[in-house]
């Protein structure tokens, strides 16, 4: 009888510790505390920084790829992207949304925020195309023809970089061109040609090359054409500001322009 308490004490033991192996394992590096979860950490012990960046509609893609390139050689940073019109972005950072780098399709908005950023600099450029549906059935050839009222076109709201773009090479051209609706970013312009919603819209080239299976894209003459430029720069309020620089700074690097190239934007 003297026995029987230790071996119960024993095997009570090995079942606890059984049972807490599981446990630990599915943490994911976070262990759990009364003051509730500790920073994961990075495969060399320290602390992993988790990064938020506030990007342009027009980036999604090739952010995506830019994002999984950048945490493979940079183990210790993680990155999520949040994707909406520049203008949206902007308002964004007013309002102190936390992030802690931000990229804007044009210098502009990124000039208005001089007060909230470190010092921007250009990581690409693009060009406009206008999209239409798969084999351009309604024959559209040049700006010319978005003035055509049997057309359906679409633009971006001249809030937005790829809507002032688009509005400032149809006022150079003196073309009248009655949108059917303003799109709060330059992928809502190409959902709405994709979805055969219109007939027509200008978008960046770089987007209509996303989507070659739904849309044709119709270049534009330099002669008559607009750059947007895309600069980059860190936050004042971000809590991983070390990070956040090396992450911008990593833009500019021929790994990341290699994946901006490769997706069709130019070089700055």
């Amino acid at each position: 009888m003297s026995l029987a308490f230790p071996r119960r004490r024993a095997a009570a033991a090995a079942l606890t510790a059984a049972l807490l192996v599981p446990l630990t394992a599915c943490g994911n590096g976070t262990a759990n505390s009364g003051s509730g979860a500790e920073p994961a950490s990075s495969a060399s012990g320290t602390a992993r920084a988790e990064l938020t960046v506030l990007a342009a509609a027009s980036l999604s893609d090739v952010f995506k790829t830019a994002g999984a390139a950048y945490e493979k050689s940079h183990l210790g940073t993680g990155i999520t992207f949040s994707f909406a019109g520049s203008q949206e972005l902007a308002a964004q950072v007013r309002q102190g949304v936390p992030a802690d780098a931000l990229v804007t399709a044009d210098t502009r908005t990124m000039d208005g925020l001089g007060a909230d950023t470190g010092t921007p600099e250009i990581i690409a450029r693009n060009r406009l195309v206008i999209a239409t549906a798969e084999g351009n059935p309604d024959g559209i050839d040049d700006l010319e023809d978005l003035a055509d009222p049997r057309l359906k076109v679409v633009l971006a709201a001249p809030e937005v970089p790829v809507g002032r773009y688009s509005k400032k090479i149809l006022d150079a051209g003196k073309i009248t061109v009655r949108p059917v609706s303003q799109e709060p970013n330059v992928r809502a312009v190409l959902s709405k040609v994709e979805l055969g919603e219109a007939d027509a819209g200008i978008v960046y080239e770089t987007d209509a090359a996303t989507s070659p299976d739904k849309v044709d894209a119709v270049e534009i003459p330099d002669a008559q054409n607009a750059i947007a430029e895309y600069p980059a720069a860190t936050l004042k309020t971000s809590k991983n500001a070390e990070a956040a620089a090396e992450f911008v700074a990593w833009l500019s690097s021929p790994q990341a322009q290699k994946i901006l190239r490769d997706a069709g934007f130019q070089q700055p």
